[in-house]
């Protein structure tokens, strides 16, 4: 792997993002600097911090941001609840961005626990 943008969770989080700035345009005008604009930071901050984590020199600091990453996947779950019981999401984009969210979820998951062997063993990663 030569960089962030080889991973599938960053391109599948750089999806997610354009999706859901798609979904985002038809809130009320009058959100957008509440759940728009914070659904939104949200979600940049998914790819953003798997990038700069990858960016950095040790395994330790690219997991920390691996674990921001998630951190901001799991307020993207919640937000993405709240915008259906309100009616600013349908049930299908509210099943399409859900799903998609838990996929990125699984996949940082996994990637954080593959990179966490990693720091403790560094001969149990194969590239």
């Amino acid at each position: 792997m030569r960089n962030h943008k080889d991973l599938i969770v960053w391109q599948k989080a750089i999806q997610f993002v354009q999706r859901l700035y798609e979904v985002t345009q038809t809130f009320p005008k009058e959100e957008l600097y509440g759940i728009t604009s914070q659904m939104r930071r949200a979600a940049v901050s998914i790819p953003s911090n798997i990038a700069e984590g990858f960016g950095r020199k040790h395994e330790r600091e690219l997991i920390r941001f691996l674990h921001v990453s998630l951190g901001s996947a799991s307020e993207m779950e919640t937000q993405l609840i709240i915008c259906h019981h309100i009616r600013y999401i349908a049930d299908e984009e509210f099943e399409e961005l859900s799903n998609s969210n838990n996929e990125i979820i699984r996949m940082l998951t996994s990637l954080i626990n593959k990179r966490a062997e990693y720091a403790a063993d560094p001969k149990s990663l194969v590239n």
